[in-house]
């Protein structure tokens, strides 16, 4: 069975074996009444594409060393991989800048920016904004994506 996502604004499908971002399994927001759920995300307004951050693994890729939570949190704090929540109502609507239409849509895992956008927390979990034109690349599946390193 391939996983789903609910969030406010509707299911998405992701790719077998990608769970979805940690704050979308939250249980305080999964025990939310609907009404409140939607009161809890920002809505982005303009070209601005909300965005949250895909929980970290907790093991060395290949190994079966855990991570510390110092070192997940800052792998997740500088990652490159974002989920996308939702878009603002003017995101890629100008043709001179988009001809070829929107590059992402709400349910892609997209590619930006080391520590781009607008970073705020809501219930400990981190969500960013970013403007339409940061996105980068769109993957189809972000396991194995780590920023490199200097």
């Amino acid at each position: 069975m391939t996983p789903e996502i609910l969030l406010p604004q509707g299911k998405f499908l992701l790719p077998p074996g990608v769970q979805p971002p940690e704050a979308a399994r939250d249980a305080e927001y999964d025990e939310a009444p609907d009404e409140q759920k939607g009161k809890q995300l920002p809505v982005p307004k303009g070209f601005k594409i909300l965005c949250t951050i895909p929980k970290a693994d907790e093991r060395f890729e290949g190994s079966q060393l855990i991570k510390s939570d110092g070192l997940r949190k800052q792998e997740e704090w500088g990652t490159t991989v974002l989920f996308v929540l939702a878009l603002g109502d003017l995101a890629y609507s100008d043709p001179e800048r988009f001809p070829t239409g929107p590059w992402c849509k709400e349910g892609d895992f997209i590619l930006t920016r080391t520590y781009s956008g607008t970073r705020f927390k809501i219930a400990g979990k981190e969500f960013r904004l970013l403007n339409d034109d940061m996105v980068e690349a769109v993957v189809s599946d972000p396991r194995g994506i780590m920023r490199a390193a200097a």
